[in-house]
C-alpha cells in the first residue's frame, strides 16, 4: 500500500556514486538502490539559484521555495481533486494515470521525492510518449490510450501544468498501452485557487488538452519549425 502524500520517510538513502537514469533542467532521477519499483527525484540546487538570479526583483521577493520542483510536486498531490478522490476510496482512479507518490525521502544528495517507477510488462522502464510520437505513425491502440488519459483528466478534474509528451510515459503492463504523467502535475497558484468556481476547472483542463494535442502534432511532424513557430501557424 503506497504511503499517503503527506507522509515522510526517515531512512537516508545513499546515492553517492550512482548515476541518474534521467534528468531534467531542475531534477535528477535515480533508481532507488533498495527498491527497483521506485525512483528518487533529487533537486539540482545550482539550477534553482540560476533561475532565481534571472528573475526580476519583484519575483525575487517571492523567494526560492516556489522554484523547487519537489515542493511543487508535493503541493500538487495535495490538490483538492486528488484529496477528495482518496478520501472517497478512489485510490485506483487516482493512480490509474499517476505514479504512486510516497512522499519525501532523505538521501545523501539531499531530500528526494519518492515515487513509483513505471515499467513495462517485460520489466523495462516505460518509454516517453515523446519517443513514440517521433517514430511517426501513431497506432490505434496508442491513440486509444491517449484518449483514455484525456478522459481521465476531464472526469477527475485533476489539474496539471502544460502536458508535454516527454513528461508522459507509456506502459503495457495491464495488457494495453496506458499513459502515466510522471512530471508536470499541479497548476500554478491562481488557477488552483480558481478551481473551486463552477465550470472553471473544466475550462482549464480543456485548454490543456487542446494544447497537448497541438504539441503531439508538432512532435510527429515538426516541419523544421520550432514549437513557438509551429503554434503560430495553427
Amino acid at each position: 500500500m503506497p504511503l499517503a502524500p503527506d507522509n515522510q520517510q526517515t531512512t537516508c538513502v545513499n546515492l553517492d556514486g550512482l548515476h541518474p537514469f534521467a534528468q531534467g533542467a531542475n531534477r535528477f532521477c535515480f533508481y532507488h538502490p533498495d527498491d527497483p519499483d521506485r525512483c528518487l527525484k533529487v533537486i539540482r540546487p545550482e539550477n534553482i539559484e540560476a533561475r532565481y538570479r534571472r528573475q526580476s526583483p519583484l519575483k525575487r521577493v517571492l523567494g526560492k521555495a516556489r522554484l523547487n520542483d519537489n515542493s511543487q510536486e508535493w503541493a500538487a498531490h495535495q490538490q483538492p481533486a486528488i484529496r477528495q478522490l482518496l478520501r472517497a476510496g478512489q485510490q485506483a482512479v487516482v493512480w490509474s494515470h499517476l505514479p504512486h507518490f510516497y512522499g519525501s525521502q532523505p538521501t545523501s544528495l539531499g531530500p528526494a521525492n519518492a515515487s513509483e517507477l513505471i515499467r513495462c510488462a517485460d520489466g523495462s522502464v516505460a518509454p516517453t510518449l515523446e519517443s513514440l510520437l517521433r517514430q511517426g505513425q501513431v497506432p490505434a491502440e496508442l491513440q486509444a490510450a491517449i484518449h483514455r488519459f484525456e478522459s481521465w483528466l476531464t472526469e477527475t478534474r485533476i489539474l496539471t501544468r502544460n502536458l508535454l509528451p516527454h513528461n508522459l510515459v507509456v506502459t503495457n503492463r495491464s495488457g494495453q498501452p496506458e499513459l502515466f504523467l510522471v512530471d508536470g502535475l499541479g497548476a500554478p497558484t491562481i488557477p488552483q485557487a480558481l478551481a473551486a468556481l463552477p465550470g472553471w476547472s473544466n475550462h482549464y483542463i480543456a485548454r490543456k488538452i487542446a494544447r497537448f494535442r497541438l504539441r503531439m502534432a508538432w512532435e510527429q511532424d515538426q516541419q523544421g519549425l520550432s514549437w513557438e513557430d509551429f503554434q503560430g501557424l495553427r
